[in-house]
This record gives structure tokens, C-alpha cells and sequence, in this order.
């Protein structure tokens, strides 16, 4: 295992490889589908982001309510898929890593490759375990949307695999 404090940089990125097996530690993004779309809105419309995404990394979850004494509920990776539609006009934003679970589609490996951006998975049906890894939560945006808000994270030891590269390799081969 590597480990890796976020963020990310380009050096960082260049230096790993499918397969790769990481825990990473600290400040990551949560942002879903409904998130993702309010952004995109937002570019559209010339609006600013609620954050700065240069160098970022965010984790595609909706943690579920947080259970008294924790830090946050189950935190599962949700599928990434869902975020293809997205992908391209975050990565130019400086956007560096994704993380979820699941395929990504053959456009969006070459867009993280274009981007030399990486997107990394962590383990479905493991919430509970991943939850106590974080160690930090905080609200920054679309409190609205409850669990698909944008939460920042402070995170110790993730545990993630390097599913596409920089240079557009895949472990879903």
C-alpha cells in the first residue's frame, strides 16, 4: 500500500499505476449526482462553484444520517457512472481524482486521460468500515439536498485502488 496526502498533484498522479493500492489522507469532496448537476448549472449560468476544485479530489457518496457520537454514517462509494455527464467540464477546472465504484465509460477514460486526472475505487458494501476513516466532516454547500450535499472530509487511511491511470489504462480490461 502507498500512501498518499492529498491532494493530489500532477507529479503525484504520473507516479502511479492501475492496480495501485492506496490510503489516503486528507481533505476530500463528496458530491453526487444532484451535486454534479447543480454545478454544471452553475458554470453554465457563469456562476462561481461553492469550492475551488484545482488539485481536488472528490468522492462520489451520499452518506447516510449520522448516528449519534459519530463523525458520519455509512459511507459507501456510490456507482460512477452516474457522474460521466459531468466529468469533463470539472476536470478542467483542475479537478485531479475521482473516486466511487464501478466502470467508467471509454469517453470518460480518455477525458481523464486528456486531463491527466486519475479515478480511483474503493470498496462497495464496506460503508460502515470506510465511515471510520473519516475523521473531520463540514457542511459547504446545497445543504438542501441532505446527504448529496457537498461535505469537505478529512479522511486517514482511506483505503482506494487506482482503477484508471493518467495514461488512460484500465483495470476493467
Amino acid at each position: 500500500m502507498k500512501r498518499i496526502n492529498l491532494p493530489f498533484d500532477r507529479e503525484k498522479i504520473r507516479n502511479l499505476s492501475i492496480g495501485d493500492r492506496l490510503l489516503l489522507t486528507g481533505d476530500l469532496y463528496t458530491a453526487r449526482d444532484a451535486a454534479h448537476k447543480r454545478m454544471i448549472n452553475a458554470l453554465k449560468n457563469k456562476e462561481d462553484l461553492p469550492i475551488n476544485l484545482e488539485k481536488e479530489t472528490i468522492y462520489y457518496v451520499g452518506p447516510t444520517p449520522t448516528p449519534p457520537g459519530k463523525i458520519i454514517g455509512s459511507c459507501g462509494p456510490t456507482t460512477s457512472k452516474r457522474m460521466d455527464p459531468y466529468i469533463r467540464d470539472l476536470l478542467k477546472l483542475g479537478l485531479l481524482a475521482t473516486i466511487g465504484k464501478g466502470e467508467r465509460t471509454k469517453e470518460v477514460i480518455k477525458i481523464i486521460k486528456k486531463f491527466s486526472a486519475i479515478y480511483l475505487v474503493t470498496f462497495g458494501g464496506a460503508g460502515a468500515y470506510l465511515s471510520q476513516r473519516v475523521k473531520g466532516k463540514e457542511l459547504v454547500a446545497y445543504e438542501d439536498l441532505g446527504p448529496e450535499a457537498i461535505y469537505k472530509l478529512y479522511v486517514e487511511d482511506f483505503p482506494v485502488i487506482v482503477a484508471i491511470d493518467s495514461y488512460g489504462r484500465t483495470i476493467f480490461n
